[in-house]
Protein backbone atom coordinates (compact mmCIF):
# COMPACT_ATOMS: atom_id res chain seq x y z
CA UNK A 1 0.00 0.00 0.00
CA UNK A 2 2.86 2.50 0.70
CA UNK A 3 3.54 2.71 -2.95
CA UNK A 4 0.23 2.98 -4.24
CA UNK A 5 -0.57 5.80 -6.64
CA UNK A 6 1.30 8.38 -8.78
CA UNK A 7 1.29 12.08 -8.44
CA UNK A 8 0.62 13.11 -11.81
CA UNK A 9 1.22 16.33 -13.94
CA UNK A 10 -1.64 19.52 -14.54
CA UNK A 11 -1.62 18.29 -18.19
CA UNK A 12 -2.17 14.30 -17.19
CA UNK A 13 -5.33 15.26 -15.27
CA UNK A 14 -6.59 17.80 -17.86
CA UNK A 15 -6.38 15.18 -20.69
CA UNK A 16 -8.20 12.42 -18.15
CA UNK A 17 -10.75 14.36 -17.30
CA UNK A 18 -11.57 15.86 -20.10
CA UNK A 19 -11.72 12.56 -21.79
CA UNK A 20 -13.96 11.11 -19.53
CA UNK A 21 -15.88 14.36 -19.71
CA UNK A 22 -15.60 14.25 -23.57
CA UNK A 23 -16.80 9.93 -23.22
CA UNK A 24 -19.82 10.87 -21.16
CA UNK A 25 -21.08 14.59 -21.61
CA UNK A 26 -24.19 14.03 -19.41
CA UNK A 27 -22.29 12.38 -16.29
CA UNK A 28 -20.89 13.46 -13.18
CA UNK A 29 -18.05 15.42 -13.53
CA UNK A 30 -16.49 15.44 -10.63
CA UNK A 31 -16.86 14.90 -6.57
CA UNK A 32 -16.32 16.53 -3.22
CA UNK A 33 -15.51 15.25 -0.04
CA UNK A 34 -14.33 17.22 3.04
CA UNK A 35 -11.36 16.81 4.75
CA UNK A 36 -12.87 16.06 8.00
CA UNK A 37 -14.64 13.03 6.16
CA UNK A 38 -11.68 11.78 4.48
CA UNK A 39 -9.48 11.95 8.20
CA UNK A 40 -12.60 10.07 9.42
CA UNK A 41 -11.72 7.38 6.96
CA UNK A 42 -7.51 7.82 7.29
CA UNK A 43 -7.35 7.86 10.94
CA UNK A 44 -8.91 4.48 11.65
CA UNK A 45 -6.68 2.57 13.18
CA UNK A 46 -5.01 -0.07 10.72
CA UNK A 47 -6.04 2.16 7.67
CA UNK A 48 -3.59 2.91 5.01
CA UNK A 49 -5.12 3.77 2.25
CA UNK A 50 -8.57 4.81 0.88
CA UNK A 51 -10.17 2.52 -1.94
CA UNK A 52 -12.78 4.32 -4.49
CA UNK A 53 -15.35 2.30 -5.77
CA UNK A 54 -18.22 3.32 -8.40
CA UNK A 55 -21.79 2.83 -7.08
CA UNK A 56 -25.39 3.61 -8.39
CA UNK A 57 -27.80 5.07 -6.41
CA UNK A 58 -31.05 2.93 -7.44
CA UNK A 59 -33.15 5.09 -5.94
CA UNK A 60 -32.88 8.30 -8.92
CA UNK A 61 -30.41 6.34 -11.44
CA UNK A 62 -27.50 8.38 -10.66
CA UNK A 63 -23.39 7.11 -10.64
CA UNK A 64 -21.64 7.61 -7.35
CA UNK A 65 -18.61 7.27 -5.29
CA UNK A 66 -18.18 4.56 -2.29
CA UNK A 67 -15.14 5.35 -0.35
CA UNK A 68 -13.97 2.94 2.06
CA UNK A 69 -10.58 2.73 4.36
CA UNK A 70 -7.93 0.01 3.17
CA UNK A 71 -6.06 -2.20 5.51
CA UNK A 72 -2.29 -2.93 5.35
CA UNK A 73 -3.01 -6.58 3.89
CA UNK A 74 -5.00 -4.42 1.05
CA UNK A 75 -8.41 -5.36 2.27
CA UNK A 76 -11.58 -3.28 3.06
CA UNK A 77 -12.29 -2.00 6.17
CA UNK A 78 -15.87 -2.59 6.25
CA UNK A 79 -16.40 -2.53 9.80
CA UNK A 80 -15.39 1.15 10.18
CA UNK A 81 -16.32 4.39 8.16
CA UNK A 82 -17.76 4.01 4.86
CA UNK A 83 -18.41 7.25 2.89
CA UNK A 84 -20.98 8.35 -0.27
CA UNK A 85 -23.30 11.18 -0.39
CA UNK A 86 -20.13 13.51 -1.68
CA UNK A 87 -20.99 16.88 -3.28
CA UNK A 88 -21.67 15.90 -6.94
CA UNK A 89 -20.60 18.04 -10.12
CA UNK A 90 -22.96 19.28 -11.98
CA UNK A 91 -24.12 21.23 -8.92
CA UNK A 92 -21.49 21.74 -6.47
CA UNK A 93 -18.95 22.38 -9.21
CA UNK A 94 -15.31 24.76 -9.41
CA UNK A 95 -15.53 28.57 -10.73
CA UNK A 96 -12.86 28.11 -12.57
CA UNK A 97 -11.05 24.53 -12.95
CA UNK A 98 -9.08 23.40 -16.15
CA UNK A 99 -9.97 20.33 -15.60
CA UNK A 100 -13.19 20.98 -16.30
CA UNK A 101 -13.53 20.65 -20.35
CA UNK A 102 -15.70 23.76 -20.98
CA UNK A 103 -13.01 25.85 -19.07
CA UNK A 104 -10.18 24.51 -21.15
CA UNK A 105 -7.42 26.55 -19.51
CA UNK A 106 -4.49 25.54 -20.77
Amino acid sequence: MKNNGEIITLAEAIEFTHEYQESFPSGNIAYAVSKDKLLDIIQQVGCEGVRIYNGIDAENGNSNLVLVGIDDDGEDMTQGVILERLNVCPSYCPVNSALIRSYNIV
